[in-house]
Order: structure tokens, then sequence, then C-alpha cells
């Protein structure tokens, strides 16, 4: 199976450990990531303005690129691109009026009209493969890490985007089993990470930050397993500056890291040496990386 893959842009720089473990990892299940022959930014955040449509411009762009390119699904793998796609892609679904604005002033692209449908790696997961397909792929099963999933806050809101059904989302919580950990319940899985009041509010994110991290630590939490790039810098590349003195870092890994990991493929496909100093102090007493790393 192939399907069309939007990587964004941080996920080409900062985030290669998120990319390269997403990809290797599906490929080793049977799906291959086929990248957009041309993408752009998706514009990081969605405009909160109603009448703010040129903020929607980029997005859409993305979305008539993946159409014309012969795919009728597009895969993504950082929660604020997810975000920003689906909820660009459902409004050219729904809004009759703002579709025939945004077409209009793009008189140089095919008109779009919702065509592709926008899903996050962890759809492709439970939908395409299965949790128990997955839980028989397993090779090196995550047994007894304590993982707390963190959704953050893009991956669930709004409800008409969310990539689980309900209030209670368990799509990360089956991923979590499916590798063979444990997956912890814990009361900020879903609290925002602060966002970019790192720069804004620096101290306001302190307080959010210490927030999630307690929370984890509280449930007897191993590790954090994050979806996204910027949460990732808050709550991971951060979160030693940011907690007090005397609380101890949480490491954090991306998903598609423990994916990886637990499908056995080479170490390099993972690229912790792109992660947090006290994630890979955490695998190497565990012997799950070398001291090189």
């Amino acid at each position: 199976m192939k399907l069309g893959y939007y990587p964004g842009c941080t996920l080409k720089t900062k985030a290669k450990n998120l990319e390269d473990s997403a990809i290797e990892s599906m490929k080793a299940l049977g799906i291959e990531l086929i990248e957009l022959d041309r993408w752009n930014c998706c514009g990081a955040v969605y405009s909160l303005a109603d009448d703010d449509l040129v903020h929607i411009l980029a997005p859409v762009r993305d979305l008539i690129r993946a159409r014309d390119q012969g795919f009728d699904k597009v895969v993504v793998l950082c929660s604020m691109c997810y975000n920003t796609l689906a909820r660009a892609n459902l409004l050219m679904r729904e809004d009759e009026v703002k579709r025939d604005a945004l077409n209009n002033f793009m008189e140089e692209e095919n008109d779009y009209k919702g065509e592709v449908e926008v899903v996050h790696y962890l759809e492709v997961l439970r939908d395409e493969i299965g949790w128990d397909k997955l839980a028989e792929m397993v090779k090196n099963p995550l047994t007894d890490w304590k993982i707390a999933p963190y959704y953050g806050c893009t991956l669930t809101r709004p409800a008409t985007i969310s990539i689980d059904e309900g209030l209670s989302h368990t799509i990360f919580d089956d991923f979590i089993k499916a590798i063979g950990a444990e997956s912890v319940s814990w009361d900020e899985a879903e609290t925002c990470c602060g966002s970019y009041q790192i720069i804004a509010n620096p101290e306001a994110a302190s307080k959010t930050v210490s927030m999630i991290v307690t929370s984890a630590k509280a449930k007897a939490a191993d590790i954090l397993a994050l979806s996204c790039p910027l949460c990732e810098y808050n709550v991971g590349r951060r979160q030693a500056d940011l907690l007090s003195e005397d609380s101890d870092p949480l490491p954090t890994f991306y998903f598609t890291q423990l994916l990886a990991m637990a499908l056995g493929l080479d170490d390099k496909v993972s690229r912790m040496e792109l992660n947090t100093p006290q994630a890979r102090d955490w695998l190497k007493a565990k012997e799950l990386v070398s001291e090189a790393v």
C-alpha cells in the first residue's frame, strides 16, 4: 500500500527523529509513505479569526497538490500540521461561500472541494493495520515500560477533526498497549504544552510544563510519548530549564521512535542523538542504546 505523505517544515530540520522513525516503521509494516512532490508550510496554526481566509491558503494549496498528485488520502505526522490541514479541509468541504472565495483567489490552481482525506499517522496504524496485527509484528515488546501518552491540544480539538471519537480518547493508549507497554492514565494528557507562550510568556509556560510533568510522575510514568515537535520543545528540550531545581526531568520520546524500537528496527532509524540527554541516559540505563549515542 502507498499513501500520500505531508511532512511539514520541522520534520525536515529539528524533528528528523520523528520523521525517520515514522517512515521506516511504516515501511516495515507494509505501507510506503510517498512524500508530496511539492508542498509548503501549512501555516503552523489555524487562524481563530472567522474572516481570516488568507491564512487558509497555505494548507489548502497542500491539499490541492495531494489531490493533483493522485492521492485521495494524505498522512500527517506533526500534530499541529494535522490540525491545520484537517480544519482547512473541513472548511473547504462545508463552507461553500468561503470555498468559492478561496478557489477564486487561487486562480492558477484547480478548484478544490475537500476531495482529500486528512489522516494522522496514529489513525493509519489503527485503521489500515489494526492494533492486533501491529502487536503480532512487534519483535521487541516494550515490556515493563510505563508510558504516559501525551495528546496535547491539537490531536483531539476541536471535536470535528479529532483523531478519536467521543470524549474519552483511547487511540494513543491502544497504540502503547500494542507495542507491549503499559499506558499510564493521567490527568494532563490533553493539556496544552504552552505552545508559543514559551516565547511570549515563559513564566506561564513554565507553570504549564511543571503541571504536565508533575501529573505524569504522580502516576509513576517512566517516560512521555509525544507526537508534536512544539510539545517536544516545551515539554522535552526546555523541561529541565523550566522545572524547579529539585525536580528531575522526565524523558520524552516521539511515539514513532517507540514504534521503531518495538519493531526491532536498527537503532539508527530512531535518531536518538536528537533526543534530550535525559532520554538518552534513560535508554542507556536500560542498555537499549550504546554509550556512543
